[in-house]
């Protein structure tokens, strides 16, 4: 899933940014909220995390003009104010979500987590697709019952996968919403991780769950009929 992280503070941005990079997001740093603006007028972003009190534009107004312009993105407020008026006019301006600093990054990824399953209306943080599940909060992927070690972009690849299970998907809306903008890899880079995720995922199995739709792209299915004798 892709982030973009609006935060003035660099040190803290580059705490977090490294941190969510680790967890298996892609994450475009901003440093103020007109930057903001530019990035996601650029890209489409699975959750914004935007600092309130930031230079040029704060994030109140980053947020009015996203929702403007039909950004439906959600969004998580970080800020240093706890007043029961800020957190009001934030959720009342469209914000999902609310922490103030200072925070633990336990609680920060928690709420990430359920920020991005927000727009599929996922409410548990474990994703199943038949015998496959990915549980978000401990990074477990069990297929049948045997756990399955990833890499954190073929994690991050298997997650956007799942969470959009029976959606065909073209190759460049995965590269969109997995990469952020440093990514400096082949124009294959997709395919190439499919094939990783194959390998591990599909390898030995008769009910294949990651199917290529030819001239689209890539969808995660599992098809009930096929476990039938």
């Amino acid at each position: 899933m892709r982030l973009l992280l609006a935060e003035d503070e660099r040190d803290l941005s580059r705490i977090l940014a490294r941190k969510l990079t680790e967890e298996g997001y892609g994450v475009d740093c901003a440093y103020d909220g007109a930057e903001a603006l530019e990035l996601m007028a650029a890209a489409e972003y699975d959750g914004v995390i935007l600092d309130v009190m930031m230079p040029r534009i704060d994030g109140f107004e980053v947020l009015r003009r996203m929702r403007g312009r039909g950004i439906g993105a959600p969004v998580l407020f970080l800020t240093a104010r706890d007043a029961v008026a800020d957190r009001v006019r934030g959720l009342d301006l469209g914000a999902e979500d609310y922490l103030v600093k200072p925070f633990s990054m336990a609680e920060l990824l928690a709420r990430v987590r359920a920020l991005v399953r927000h727009p599929f209306g996922a409410r548990t943080s474990v994703l199943t697709a038949g015998d496959l599940s990915v549980d978000l909060a401990s990074h477990t992927v069990c297929r049948g019952g045997r756990e399955i070690k990833l890499s954190a972009r073929e994690y991050a690849l298997l997650t956007y996968l799942l969470i959009n299970k029976n959606v065909v998907l073209s190759r460049e809306t995965i590269e969109d919403h997995v990469w952020n903008f440093d990514y400096e890899g082949g124009t294959n880079v997709v395919d190439v991780y499919i094939s990783y995720l194959r390998k591990k995922i599909d390898e030995g199995y008769g009910n294949k769950l990651i199917r290529t739709v030819r001239g689209s792209g890539y969808v995660l299915q599992w098809k009930e009929t096929e476990q039938k004798p």
